[in-house]
């Protein structure tokens, strides 16, 4: 119950106080609180209200970056589309086998299918690679899982299931108990 009086004590405060707020007075400081400036030069006033410093400041950097990407961007389609223009089809020579690039007709686009993208027979070699190593993978899966299925068949060899270690380490401890040995003196 002390949680629910606590939440009720402002609600009972604005209903004590709401005689004062129904007053001309205090109606028309709430619709617009204004700074009265000094001096008798004419009507200066100040009104306050709250900040908009975050919303300019947003408005300027995005203004500022869609500018840096905009401003450079139209420039080289313009140069592109008005200077260089679209490719023209022409006779190729019979010794001659054209780049995969070019076979684009905008010298953007040639652009980005030269420098950026891979070619058609590249990707297709890139898939075949996976595949290929996909089916390694199978065929040493298949193996390796004959080899278990012989090994228990036949229960007569243990060398699938020995783990190797390094040597360096059995050598350092060899090591140090023939020293302790011949400090013994056994």
């Amino acid at each position: 119950m002390v949680g629910w009086s606590r939440l009720l004590l402002p609600a009972a405060q604005v209903v004590k106080n709401r005689a004062v707020m129904l007053t001309p007075e205090c109606r028309s400081a709430l619709q617009q609180q204004v700074r009265r400036m000094g001096g008798d030069h004419g009507h200066h006033h100040m009104t306050i209200k709250p900040s908009r410093f975050q919303w300019d400041k947003f408005k300027d950097l995005l203004h500022f970056y869609v500018m840096i990407g905009v401003i450079p961007i139209t420039a080289l389609v313009f140069y592109a589309n008005v200077f260089v223009g679209p490719a023209q089809l022409a006779e190729t020579p019979a010794d001659y086998e054209p780049k995969h690039w070019e076979y684009e007709r905008n010298p953007i686009t040639r652009f980005i299918a030269r420098y950026i993208l891979s070619s058609q027979q590249q990707e297709y070699e890139k898939a075949c690679h996976n595949l290929f190593e996909e089916n390694e993978k199978a065929q040493i899966r298949l193996l390796e899982e004959e080899v278990r299925r012989k090994m228990s068949e036949r229960n007569d060899y243990q060398a699938y299931y020995y783990r190797p270690t390094v040597a360096k380490y059995h050598r350092v401890s060899k090591e140090a108990a023939e020293e302790l040995e011949a400090l013994r003196g056994d």
